[in-house]
C-alpha cells in the first residue's frame, strides 16, 4: 500500500480539486496512508474514494469486480474482472487457498504471486502454518485448477531467476506464461 501514499502525494498537491480516486482495497488501507499524513483521513478521502475488498461484487465501468478474501501477513483481496468476453484476475500476494481456483475461474489472464522463497540460499523458509506466498509450480497448478488461458508470474523474490520459475511453472500448466517485467505489455482478447 505505499504505493499509494506516492500516487496521495502527487494528487494532493498537484490536482487537490479534481474527482476523487476510486480506490478498491481491503479495509484499512486508507488508515495506513492517513498514518503517512500524520493521521490525516480527511486529506486522504479528499483524494480516495474507497471501496473495501473482500466485498460483494461492484460495477466498475464494463466490469464486474469479484473479490476474495487471501491469505498474507496483511489484509489481502484477490480480484477478479469481467466483461462481455474478457476476464483478468489477480490474486496480489498470497499463499496457497482454495479460493484461488474461483478467482481465476475461465480467466483469459491470470496473474499469481509466484515468490520463489526457496530459490535464495540461506533465506529460512517459513513455518508449514504461514504459507503466505506461492512458489512458480503452486502458482501454476492454481492456474490450472482455473481452467486459465494465460498465466502471468509476478511478484519475485528479489534476485531470483525468472527462467526457473517459468520451467517450474511449466511443470504444472499448458498455457501460455508470462514473466511481469518493466516494460511488459500484454494483448488481451
Amino acid at each position: 500500500m505505499v504505493d499509494l501514499h506516492g500516487l496521495f502525494r502527487a494528487r494532493w498537491f498537484a490536482r487537490r480539486e479534481a474527482a476523487p480516486i476510486p480506490l478498491y482495497a481491503p479495509a484499512g488501507v486508507l488508515v495506513m496512508v492517513a498514518d503517512l499524513e500524520a493521521g490525516d483521513t480527511a486529506a486522504v478521502a479528499t483524494v480516495f474514494d474507497a471501496y473495501p475488498l473482500p466485498a460483494l461484487p461492484y460495477r466498475v465501468g464494463p466490469f464486474l469486480l469479484e473479490s476474495w478474501a487471501l491469505p498474507h501477513y496483511v489484509p489481502n483481496a484477490g480480484v477478479r474482472l469481467t466483461a462481455p468476453g474478457l476476464t483478468v484476475a489477480y490474486t496480489g500476494d498470497t499463499g496457497p487457498d482454495a479460493s484461488l481456483a474461483d478467482v481465476g475461474r475461465d480467466a483469459d489472464v491470470y496473474i499469481i504471486d509466484s515468490t520463489d522463497r526457496h530459490q535464495q540460499s540461506g533465506t529460512a523458509p517459513p513455518p508449514s502454518d504461514l504459507r503466505r506466498n506461492l512458489t512458480a509450480r503452486e502458482a501454476a497448478a492454481a492456474a490450472t485448477a482455473a481452467g486459465a488461458r494465460r498465466l502471468l508470474l509476478t511478484h519475485f523474490w528479489p534476485g531470483n531467476d525468472r527462467e526457473a520459475s517459468l520451467t517450474a511453472a511449466a511443470e504444472m500448466f499448458s498455457g501460455e506464461i508470462l514473466l511481469a517485467d518493466e516494460g511488459l505489455e500484454v494483448t488481451l482478447p
